[in-house]
């Protein structure tokens, strides 16, 4: 029988991505230290590699540690681990993932998670979601279901993305790594290196661009993402953005958009680790270009919109913010529309790694730092 797959993988940047003109060069490494005055306040602290948070209606917190423990934080006070997960594999960078409540939460109680989830049989592993009420008074979860589940689980503990983020439609955008095998972020049949979009019972909504999956797996929204451990909905359009690991070099912020394919391992503004550029360079026909990106790598997760009726730092409004973990600091990111001009950097070295970044309900900044010892840190612009 053929084997197609080399086929697929040679055209896989024309199969998925839709007619398209190659976009400008993004922009790049535009930087200076910020100069707003800002007061920082730790929360909660003793958290082991906390790697998402939600924010509850009541102003209180649920963090998620990868080491595979969900905390509800209140009054700065940390709970037990909460009981009714899943069984979950810390194995690299991989454990408990990222974490968001129901749209209709405060009618549902429904939260929904990402992990890293061990196949059936031997030391495979992919990125998989889960959904549960959350039941505060008994400090657990219930009614559990795993929503999503990677195809083609694989050996090893290395980019396992995993951002989720609810669109105005109630669907959910998931942002998966492609496990640290490049050109499984080509193969329109694999989940790995791919931004999927589902509803939250896990089925495809019937307008993705591959609904009929004759082209993809109909789960998929767009492919050639690397490592995508940050994303944000604009809060004016409502369009997804992510912010993806290159490797030496290429950390970029991405629009995916239905049906295209962003590149990787095609083309990258960075380098190999070993110094060696990618086959196409920085750009080719068919492949899409970034808004921005790092050059030498910052090691870049989580990623949010400052917009808020009542800003805590009104200097920053209308920016888009991300975190920094191999660089530890916080990068604010200056917009001309949906153009990014220019970042100014915070924090530099002050927190250590940068794991999330979140715009909290009371108008203030809130990030999460990935350590033994990790921290939740609450930021306001000084008068």
């Amino acid at each position: 029988m053929l084997n197609l797959r080399p086929i697929i993988y040679l055209f896989a940047a024309f199969l998925v991505s839709n007619i398209s003109t190659q976009a400008q060069a993004a922009q790049c490494c535009v930087a200076k230290q910020g100069n707003t005055p800002l007061m920082t306040e730790i929360i909660a602290k003793g958290l082991d590699n906390p790697w998402g948070l939600a924010f509850l209606p009541d102003g209180s917190l649920l963090v998620t540690e990868r080491s595979g423990t969900l905390r509800h934080i209140a009054n700065g006070k940390v709970s037990r681990a909460l009981k009714g997960l899943p069984p979950i594999n810390e194995v690299g960078q991989g454990g408990l993932l990222d974490i968001a409540l129901d749209p209709d939460f405060s009618s549902s109680s429904r939260v929904f998670f990402s992990f890293s989830q061990k196949s059936n049989s031997g030391s495979q592993y992919g990125t998989a979601v889960a959904s549960a009420t959350l039941d505060l008074s008994k400090q657990r979860l219930n009614n559990l279901k795993i929503i999503f589940s990677s195809n083609k689980k694989s050996e090893g503990g290395r980019h396992f993305g995993s951002r989720l983020r609810f669109a105005s439609d109630k669907t959910l955008f998931v942002t998966l790594g492609e496990r640290g095998s490049q050109m499984r972020a080509q193969d329109p049949f694999d989940h790995a290196g791919s931004v999927i979009r589902i509803n939250r019972d896990g089925s495809v909504p019937k307008d993705n661009p591959f609904a009929n999956g004759r082209r993809a797996l109909p789960e998929i929204w767009s492919i050639g993402h690397r490592n995508p451990q940050g994303a944000a909905i604009h809060p004016k359009t409502g369009k997804l953005w992510t912010l993806s690991h290159g490797a030496a070099g290429g950390d970029e912020i991405n629009q995916p958009k239905a049906g295209q394919n962003y590149g990787w391992p095609l083309i990258s503004y960075g380098s190999n680790y070993s110094g060696r550029g990618f086959a196409k360079g920085s750009s080719a026909k068919g492949l899409e270009q970034p808004l921005f990106y790092w050059d030498p790598s910052i090691a870049p997760s989580g990623l949010s919109f400052y917009n808020h009726v009542k800003p805590l730092i009104p200097d920053w409004d209308g920016s888009l913010l991300a975190g920094a973990l191999r660089e530890q600091y916080l990068s604010r990111l200056i917009l001309k529309g949906e153009e990014i001009v220019s970042e100014e950097r915070y924090f530099v070295g002050q927190f250590g790694r940068i794991r999330d970044v979140r715009t909290g309900p009371d108008g203030a900044v809130w990030l999460l730092t990935d350590s033994s010892d990790g921290q939740v840190v609450r930021i306001t612009q000084t008068k």
